[in-house]
């Protein structure tokens, strides 16, 4: 039975998260903990949860990040603060160690919460990371601009202390997105309408407060502590390179210890694109990782 729990941390941010919890006699297993990407929620894992054998052994936690879904935030928001959201989250449910399963923005939390907090990861995929020297297309364009997207957050997050903001967001459930658009990959120009509806800011803008979309690009575009990481991995890569060089970022991750790198047929959004595949990954990664 899957439930829905809440946190409060210590400068008064509520977070979201829900809990799978497996039989009894099979929760020494370490949990998995869902991470979704930027400008996305918890549905993101929605039918994975729904799906996976691991449901069967493990106890699944998905959450919304702080400043997205029902975890609504109107402050500084990045790597190292998701990470201590997540620690929070674990001490709370009495979670020792975990493996931290993350899409996108979701998989550079992983690896940062792994360099981070290396006695509470047993292991962490990334689904599609995106590696700073690795980025392609609009990410790669926005290198010159960082400087100009910080001080417009900065700016929005002071107009939103002073009571400015959006007061009515749009809700997203990626379940129904997805399943929508797994049908029109098969149709002419499927492709082609995935990236511009998947990829489209005024569509991100419409579910997120605008100084919390400029923090998610400013977080992606940060460089990435791998020399920090021990922990096991399985990396998922894309063979498209909508965001990412696959090739780069397989090179990158071949220079970590313990790790295994797939490539999936995609153009970044494995969960959607291949999300069998991906599960079919995971599942026998966990079954394989030696605890």
């Amino acid at each position: 039975m899957e439930t829905l729990h809440t946190l409060i941390t210590a400068n008064g941010a509520t977070l979201a998260y829900r809990r799978w919890r497996a039989p009894a006699a099979t929760r020494a297993l370490p949990p998995l903990v869902l991470l979704h990407g930027a400008a996305s929620n918890l549905t993101r894992w929605s039918e994975f949860v729904e799906q996976t054998r691991l449901r069967e052994t493990r106890d699944i936690l998905r959450l919304d990040l702080r400043g997205h879904g029902q975890s609504l935030y109107r402050g500084r928001i990045g790597l190292e603060i998701w990470s201590d959201d997540i620690a929070a989250i674990l001490k709370q449910e009495g979670v020792a160690h975990a493996i931290l399963v993350g899409h996108c923005l979701g998989a550079n939390i992983a690896a940062t919460f792994a360099a981070r907090y290396p006695t509470m990861t047993a292991g962490i995929v990334l689904v599609e990371p995106m590696l700073r020297d690795a980025l392609t297309g609009q990410l790669r364009t926005l290198h010159p601009y960082l400087p100009l997207l910080k001080l417009a957050a900065f700016l929005l997050l002071i107009a939103n202390r002073l009571g400015l903001y959006r007061r009515r967001l749009e809700s997203l459930d990626l379940r129904e997105l997805d399943r929508e658009f797994r049908t029109r990959l098969a149709e002419p120009g499927g492709s082609e309408a995935l990236v511009k509806r998947y990829a489209s800011p005024l569509h991100d803008l419409k579910i997120m407060p605008s100084a919390n979309f400029l923090q998610d690009l400013v977080e992606v575009e940060r460089p990435l502590p791998l020399e920090k990481i021990h922990a096991p991995f399985l990396a998922l890569l894309s063979t498209g390179r909508t965001f990412a060089d696959p090739d780069i970022t397989r090179a990158r991750l071949a220079h970590l210890p313990r790790g295994e790198i797939q490539t999936l047929d995609s153009k970044h959004w494995i969960p959607t694109e291949q999300p069998q595949a991906m599960q079919n990954a995971i599942e026998a990664w966990c079954s394989n990782l030696k605890m």
